[in-house]
């Protein structure tokens, strides 16, 4: 029944999919949720591995290259507020079912890219798909699961697939790659999507709202950021005073400026300001995009530097990143116990600590760094910081939030880590080139000349010099994630989040 403080365009409307829980079957229903965030996260690093591969049979130039994997990011981050808001008014099971469908589609087409063109257009389409699968999911576990023991479970699950869904993308992007093809990278998602489309009918609905969706804000705030990243990534090859960059720069202060005050004037905001009044609340989501805008880098660059300077195949690049696996699972599963123990700040303070020293070891890098005296311990310790970081920033947005906004409020958690790696990529790519070029300029395509010659001294020298590039991305991924920490202990004041009662929530079995 709707409760008497809510207003009457966010009284519940009921829905006819189903009851609101899933009775004597979450543990179930928490694997078809777990199975579905799996999956969107996965795939916004499994094409990592691929890009040497893409790019040389689609024939992408290296500034474009990035692309691949921001168009991605950028339509899910941008468009997840959207989603999240379509969840909480047309129903979570229903919107949930939608967004695997849209997904799974465009993953096919994806596949069957002729070109760089059309893939990315793909990507944009699982993005938007991504965009109403990841904000539903973490709404349901809110509305199914009571605060305190059964819901620090059930998210510690959420946030492990967070996490590990990232290592895991890589792994299998390995070996598809290896000894399939790139193109596998999108096809894998057709099965596993329609197979958890088919498990949903476990879900519980959830109740439906009455409202709107704010599509003028969706517009104006998707475009605003896309043109953010583009402006960023104009600004490194073309120089920061060209026209394009520039053009960029102010069509994207316009179109975030409009959105603003369109959160502020409209009746059905797609970002309720009231959200951000909370303090340890804006202070999750501030920390969320700093350890999305490192983690995302970090991918980007150790693929490259593990197949273009140390010459790794495919596959044994995706299971070089077997350690921030394991640090990620050992992460998530020790905050889910401290998290009823410390409040988040003293979990995740230390965790970005610990983060920040792993890409300061990575920092460190050089073309002749071994795998197991280098890389192999830096990944599980940044691994481990990083895992430490996600579980306390879920708890953290989620905690005392009102029902008809939990879509709204998960949905900006994935927005602030999306759009945090999307901006975050595009400033350390820029950088990276900028500090490559110093050593020798574009030294990607004389890396390719170097290997297509056979010129020994030419790949020395581009291997030294893409390696000082990526060496100073890790370095400036850490100041990120110091940021993250700053943020954290000056803002982040919410207490443990020990049991509460949750009248006819579900438990774990």
């Amino acid at each position: 029944m709707p409760t008497p403080s809510r207003p009457a365009h966010l009284q519940p409307a009921g829905d006819a999919d189903g009851p609101s829980h899933p009775a004597g079957r979450p543990a179930l229903a928490l694997i078809v949720i777990a199975a579905a965030q799996l999956m969107v996260v996965l795939d916004g690093t499994i094409t990592n591995i691929a890009l040497p591969s893409i790019q040389k049979d689609l024939e992408v130039s290296a500034s474009a290259l990035s692309w691949v994997v921001n168009s991605y990011v950028l339509a899910f981050g941008g468009l997840l507020l959207l989603g999240g808001r379509a969840g909480d008014l047309f129903g979570r099971r229903r919107m949930f079912r939608l967004g695997l469908a849209v997904f799974s589609l465009a993953s096919l087409l994806g596949g069957l890219a002729p070109d760089a063109g059309l893939l990315v257009a793909a990507r944009v389409l699982q993005g938007f798909g991504a965009a109403v699968v990841a904000p539903t999911a973490l709404s349901l576990i809110a509305t199914t699961f009571a605060e305190g023991a059964a819901r620090n479970r059930a998210m510690g699950v959420y946030a492990a697939m967070a996490g590990l869904g990232s290592t895991v993308g890589l792994l299998l992007g390995g070996v598809l790659t290896d000894y399939l093809s790139w193109r596998w990278v999108m096809f894998v998602n057709v099965p596993i999507g329609l197979a958890v489309l088919a498990g949903t009918r476990l879900l519980a609905s959830g109740e439906k709202l009455h409202g709107e969706l704010d599509v003028r804000g969706a517009i104006t705030g998707t475009g605003g950021l896309t043109a953010l990243v583009y402006a960023i990534t104009q600004g490194g090859d073309r120089g920061w005073g060209d026209d394009v960059t520039l053009g960029m720069f102010a069509i994207a202060a316009v179109l975030l400026i409009t959105f603003l005050r369109t959160q502020v004037r409209t009746r059905h905001p797609l970002l309720p300001l009231r959200l951000l009044r909370n303090r340890s609340r804006a202070g999750s989501y501030a920390t969320m995009l700093f350890i999305g805008a490192a983690m995302f880098a970090t991918f980007y660059f150790l693929s490259l530097y593990m197949q273009q300077v140390k010459g790794y195949s495919p596959v044994r690049a995706g299971f070089a990143y077997l350690p921030f696996s394991l640090g990620m699972g050992i992460a998530a599963g020790l905050g889910s116990r401290l998290a009823g123990r410390f409040p988040p700040r003293l979990i995740a303070g230390p965790g970005l600590t610990i983060a920040a020293v792993g890409m300061l070891w990575f920092s460190r890098l050089e073309p002749s760094s071994s795998y197991t005296g280098h890389l192999m311990p830096a990944m599980f310790v940044t691994a481990l910081g990083l895992g430490a970081g996600f579980l306390p920033m879920t708890l953290g947005v989620m905690a005392g939030v009102d029902h008809e906004v939990t879509g709204i409020a998960s949905a900006l958690l994935n927005t602030a880590q999306q759009i945090g790696g999307a901006i975050g990529l595009a400033v350390l790519a820029t950088v990276s080139t900028a500090a490559a070029d110093t050593r020798l300029p574009h030294a990607d395509a004389a890396l390719f000349r170097g290997i297509a010659t056979g010129d020994a001294a030419l790949l020395h020298r581009a291997a030294d010099a893409l390696t000082h590039g990526y060496t100073v991305a890790f370095a400036a991924a850490a100041g990120f994630l110091l940021a993250g920490l700053a943020v954290t202990l000056a803002a982040i004041n919410a207490g443990r989040q020990g049991p509460a009662a949750g009248a006819g929530a579900a438990h774990l079995g």
